[in-house]
């Protein structure tokens, strides 16, 4: 990614630190104590705080970078996420036609939400003829009224900067706010933040079992939130288990290596913060965000 994350103080720095501090506190106790200038123990403590930054959530843009680039590698076996604006196919799993930087379906409504976004903001685009079409279509797989020109004007369409900023607006209301706001919302870091996106993004923001909240119910049967007291570590665990049962529900989203060999490497790592560098694989290919 273009934009390096800024690095926290390393730990080893920040304890040399520290063991400067002390070394020098007893000799300025009293000053400290009376309220005179600062001490050179104090300044050190001080030098300290400002170093040791808090952990950023997945809202920072460059952790919401790293996340639209992880999704990608999955969803499209490549990093550059911009370049899945004109994305369009059908995938066979029973959605319609699958398109765009999240996979907006034309059997889930979340395609035509976007497009009469489009068209809202750009009456007379190149797909506003097909809205009712994909009005009759919605909750079905069927491309009646759709073929043959649907995915050729797609990507027509993909060339407009309010198209894609249609698309991006699609994926934060729909996905992306309400998976961060519910993983805060449950004690997570920007890990956990990213499973809960990545889940909600491949299952939708249901309740039925094998949807995103259907999900978060079976995990939470097996371990307790940070929020309620629990373990992070034991509920992402616990979670990644539900998700890969749902996966394996569903042929086309059997292979589940986006949880096997990436989201569940980062938490072996105990990269809860989800820093770079960052190593993963999905579906056998390998790929790598350094800063």
């Amino acid at each position: 990614m273009k934009d390096p994350l800024i690095r926290r103080t390393p730990r080893r720095a920040a304890l040399l630190l520290v063991a400067a501090a002390a070394a020098v506190l007893p000799a300025n106790a009293a000053g400290a104590a009376t309220g005179g200038p600062a001490s050179p123990a104090s300044s050190a403590r001080e030098a300290v705080k400002v170093t040791v930054k808090a952990p950023v959530d997945l809202t920072d843009p460059k952790k919401k970078e790293i996340a639209m680039e992880l999704v990608s590698s999955a969803e499209n076996s490549s990093l550059d996420w911009k370049a899945q604006y004109k994305y369009i196919e059908d995938i066979d799993d029973g959605r319609g036609y699958t398109a765009g930087i999240i996979g907006f379906c034309s059997g889930t409504g979340d395609m035509l939400d976007l497009v009469e976004l489009y068209t809202t903001r750009k009456p007379g685009n190149v797909l506003a003829k097909y809205l009712p079409a994909l009005r009759k279509v919605n909750g079905t797989d069927s491309h009646k009224g759709l073929d043959p020109d649907f995915p050729k004007d797609w990507r027509t369409a993909a060339a407009d900067p309010v198209f894609q900023q249609a698309q991006n607006d699609e994926r934060d209301r729909v996905y992306f706010n309400p998976a961060v706001a519910q993983a805060k919302a449950d004690g997570l870091r920007a890990l956990g933040q990213f499973v809960y996106y990545d889940a909600i993004v491949m299952h939708g923001p249901g309740t039925d079992p094998v949807s995103f909240g259907g999900i978060r119910k079976t995990a939470m049967k097996k371990a307790r939130t940070p929020a309620q007291g629990g373990d992070e570590v034991a509920y992402l665990n616990a979670f990644l288990d539900a998700r890969k049962a749902a996966m394996k529900t569903e042929e086309a989203h059997s292979d589940t290596s986006r949880v096997d060999t990436a989201q569940r490497v980062f938490l072996k790592n105990g990269n809860l913060d989800l820093d770079p560098p960052l190593r993963w694989k999905v579906y056998g290919d390998s790929y790598q965000i350094l800063g």
